[in-house]
């Protein structure tokens, strides 16, 4: 009736029953209507449809919010989004006043309520993305005067969303997925980017990816933001670090310290105690490479330069190195790693290769590579192997090479005397010896290497000995029997070839150990080697027996292997180094002329079978009683070890005085039957002219047969267990018998009874005595053991 039949204020009059509906909270029945109204008039003005259906969304989606049914509410606020959109907001204050006037309505401004309400809908719903491209599309859709009033409102909102981004990137972060980490501080930065510390989470992610250069540009916004924050130059330091730009690193790292110096808080302050310089770094390396180096040769050729290099200039050198600065950049922040690291690049960096090799004509000399490359010299004579060498270390990644005829300074007596005892060291520690057969031609097969002249030279003993780690390479600097192996010492038949060729068995050759044992053995080693100058005979040996002397050139064959045997013999007390056939030194009667003398092998005894041992101690049990037997042993425990002073030797031996001499009608001349006391007869042969005597002729001369005491003999009887004693001699007058002890004593008596290897031994004047005839030519046996023990003559001799 009131309309009258106009359908436009017919349409307009439904929308406001539908209104009233919805405020009757008949929500459902009233959206339905106006989806009803909008349909059925098409014709009519469908832009009142629109503004009440926005509305009506918008108050739904106000009561799900209410609810905290966010993602419902975010729907209902998209809705009216989508609907306010395609009318003017012009059009609705002006034209449809009248839902403002029925039921308070602000249509003014409902699209941008629908959009800021759709925003932190999705906000509270944690549809970040949802929600930062809805704020996206109401900046960019509104005008300048809405915007204008929304700046406030945005600000909080975008802050608020940055917020979320930024904590859902730390879950990431913390379960160690670097690459959503940074997807989320990077949504975060876009919408609030004046907060330092999101820029320090995004770089550290990205250091954990290895994303240096982009890592890099988030510690320069840090260092933007917040000028003062030592964090930023931390995480500066790391991402050049990591981009290997190892003096933009120090220094950022250096800055870094100066910001903690400097903080204003105390406790920030006291974070610099966590860290160290860079100067104290470089301290700590230099005492490294000191270590590292004192077992290195004094001067190196470096294989990438081809210059020869002192102490001093290696160092130079390594400082300039991207493996110094690497390692500087590095343990200046962890400085729970530091030593280990920096021992560990230090000896990587200063590994150096050996060569060992037989010298020939016209070998390079210190003076001939002084300040030039290697690599330029003309490729004549030993330069040519020179050059050979350094590409094969080079080739093989080592920096550093030392050859001998050219790396030491021959005229610096100091700089000579401390490498020629140092070299077993240094062959002992490099990382690589390259063993040069130039007399093996290419493609030789087996035996050629025991064949080569490197096997005849004396120094060449420890140069195989010493390193760990050995590569052979034949004339043309191919490996040798095509080994490509990374190290010899572990070939089978290359350590077996050796082993035919030295006498030295394998075990030894690949894990040899220097010192005193087995001094004779080691004598045998060298004896039919050979040197360029005799005393090296000598001083080759010196790393052998882990002994330093001085290097005397000059001074003779005989007084430099005298003065190594003496000094084998007073600091291990081993005699077998007296044990040798052939002309007696110079410098002491008893010790050989040449080192020729041991290459015959020692002197071995048969041993007397246990049951024939028994015999012996059952006859011994009834002749010799327990304290006599402990004396014996006593007295012998108690005589010092052989010392040499002065070239004199005091040997403690058990002296058998000789009561005739006379020629043997053998053919051999200077052959002489001798008797002793004691002593079954002998035969011996001696370069010394002896005067024949008997005990009715007297010589002024006084003539001993002696046997060199060694303690290992006490040792052996140590162990010896025999409970089978006589109950005579159970007890004594000191009290019960020590079973064990008495058994081992008389067997003892018997060991001394048995065949022996003996000096002969001359007097001279003035006191002393020389040794006339070897202990190889004189097997010695005592006639009658069960009063031995009676008779024995037990003493030190002076022997010339």
């Amino acid at each position: 009736m009131f309309t009258d039949g106009d359908i436009k204020a017919n349409h307009f009059l439904l929308l406001v029953k539908a209104a009233a509906l919805f405020n009757a909270d008949q929500h459902e029945e009233a959206m339905m209507r106006v989806q009803e109204l909008a349909k059925a008039c098409p014709s009519a003005d469908t832009r009142a449809c629109w503004i009440v259906k926005a509305y009506l969304h918008v108050q739904l989606g106000n009561h799900a919010s209410d609810d905290a049914r966010h993602k419902e509410a975010a729907n209902h606020f998209t809705a009216a989004v989508n609907t306010s959109s395609s009318f003017s907001k012009l059009a609705i204050h002006s034209k449809y006043e009248d839902f403002v006037v029925l039921f308070g309505w602000d249509l003014k401004s409902l699209w941008e309520t629908a959009n800021k309400k759709r925003c932190f809908a999705l906000l509270r719903a944690r549809e970040l993305g949802e929600a930062s491209e809805a704020h996206r599309y109401m900046m960019d859709k509104c005008d300048e005067s809405t915007k204008a009033n929304c700046l406030g409102w945005s600000t909080d909102f975008r802050q608020q969303c940055s917020a979320l981004y930024h904590a859902d990137g730390d879950a990431a972060f913390s379960a160690s997925d670097y690459d959503k980490a940074v997807t989320l501080y990077s949504a975060a930065i876009d919408l609030d980017a004046t907060s330092d510390t999101i820029f320090i989470k995004r770089c550290k992610a990205k250091l954990e990816m290895k994303l240096w250069e982009d890592a890099l540009l988030d510690a320069l916004k840090v260092n933007e933001l917040n000028p003062s924050s030592h964090i930023g130059y931390e995480v500066k330091h790391a991402a050049l670090h990591g981009a290997q730009r190892y003096d933009a690193s120090i220094e950022a790292f250096q800055t870094m310290l100066l910001q903690l110096e400097n903080a204003p808080e105390t406790q920030t302050r006291q974070m610099r105690q966590r860290y160290r310089s860079s100067a104290e770094v470089e301290r700590d390396m230099r005492e490294v490479i000191h270590t590292q180096l004192a077992d290195t040769p004094l001067r190196l050729l470096d294989t990438t330069s081809g210059l020869l290099c002192d102490r001093e200039a290696q160092i130079s050198v390594f400082k300039t190195s991207t493996e110094y600065k690497e390692l500087v950049s590095s343990t200046i922040r962890h400085t729970d790693l530091q030593m280990e690291r920096i021992a560990e690049v230090v000896a990587t960096y200063f590994r150096c290769v050996m060569l060992s090799h037989r010298w020939e004509e016209k070998e390079p000399q210190l003076e001939d590579l002084q300040d030039k490359v290697v690599y330029e010299l003309e490729a004549v004579g030993g330069i040519v192997k020179l050059q050979s060498f350094c590409r094969i270390a080079r080739e093989a990644h080592y920096r550093w090479a030392w050859m001998d005829t050219c790396c030491i300074d021959k005229n610096n007596n100091t700089e000579l005397q401390n490498s020629l005892n140092s070299m077993f060291i240094w062959y002992r520690h490099s990382a690589l010896t390259i063993v040069y057969l130039s007399d093996v031609p290419p493609s030789s097969k087996a035996g050629a290497l025991a064949k080569s002249a490197w096997n005849r030279r004396g120094w060449t003993v420890q140069e195989f000995l010493a390193p760990k780690v050995i590569l052979f390479y034949q004339s043309n600097w191919t490996p040798y029997l095509n080994d490509h192996s990374p190290n010899h010492k572990e070939s089978t038949a290359i350590m077996q070839e050796l082993e035919d060729a030295t006498g030295i068995d394998a075990q030894t050759l690949t894990a040899f150990r220097p010192g005193m044992t087995g001094a004779r053995e080691k004598l045998r080693w060298a004896s039919t080697r050979n040197t360029t100058l005799p005393e090296d005979v000598a001083y080759s040996l010196f790393g052998i027996f882990d002994i330093h002397l001085p290097v005397i050139y000059g001074e003779t064959k005989q007084k430099a292997l005298g003065r190594l045997l003496q000094e084998i013999v007073a600091q291990s007390g081993d005699i077998t180094a007296l044990d040798w056939v052939g002309e007696s030194s110079q410098f002491n009667s008893c010790l050989p002329a040449s080192i020729t003398s041991y290459e015959a092998a020692a002197c071995k005894l048969s041993s007397p079978s246990e049951d024939e041992i028994q015999t012996l101690i059952s006859m011994l049990r009834n002749n010799v009683t327990a304290d006599s037997a402990s004396k014996l042993y006593t007295l012998l425990s108690n005589l010092s070890t052989p010392r040499f002073a002065h070239h004199r030797l005091d040997l403690p031996c058990i002296v058998f005085p000789v009561t005739e001499v006379k020629r043997s009608q053998a053919r051999d001349q200077q052959s002489y039957e001798i008797k002793a006391d004691g002593l079954h007869d002998l035969f011996i042969k001696t370069r010394e002219t002896l005067i024949p005597f008997s005990p009715a002729r007297s010589i002024q001369k006084k003539i001993f047969l002696v046997r060199p005491w060694n303690h290992l003999l006490l040792d052996d009887m140590q162990s010896v267990k025999d409970g089978l004693v006589p109950q005579s001699a159970s007890q004594n007058e000191k009290g019960p018998v020590d079973v064990d002890s008495y058994s081992r004593d008389l067997r003892l008596i018997v060991r001394l009874g048995q065949q022996f290897s003996a000096f002969l031994l001359m007097q001279q004047r003035g006191g002393g005595y020389k040794r006339i005839a070897s202990d190889q030519d004189i097997i010695a046996q005592v006639k009658d053991i069960t009063s031995m023990h009676n008779t024995m003559d037990i003493r030190s001799l002076e022997i010339l």
